[in-house]
């Protein structure tokens, strides 16, 4: 098992996420982090904000970025 953390890209600030969670694979944890950004764009339009282009950086234990994913990327318009 793999420790990722997801932290959050908002322009020019990182936000750390300072527990993370374990996966047996990175796919497993983009799975997580994909359902995670369903959830925080849900909440933003029903509180009426703008989708920007916040994004989560997915990284290992000794901080190496694994893989991004753009918020924006888990809408489905058709």
């Amino acid at each position: 098992m793999t420790h990722y953390y997801f932290n959050i890209r908002r322009h020019d600030v990182l936000e750390r996420d300072l527990e993370g969670a374990e996966f047996a694979t990175f796919e497993e944890a983009y799975e997580e982090a994909s359902e995670a950004a369903r959830e925080m764009l849900a909440e933003k339009v029903l509180a009426h904000h703008v989708i920007d282009g916040s994004r989560f950086e997915i990284t290992t234990e000794d901080g190496t970025v694994a893989g991004e994913l753009a918020f924006k990327a888990v809408i489905r318009f058709t």
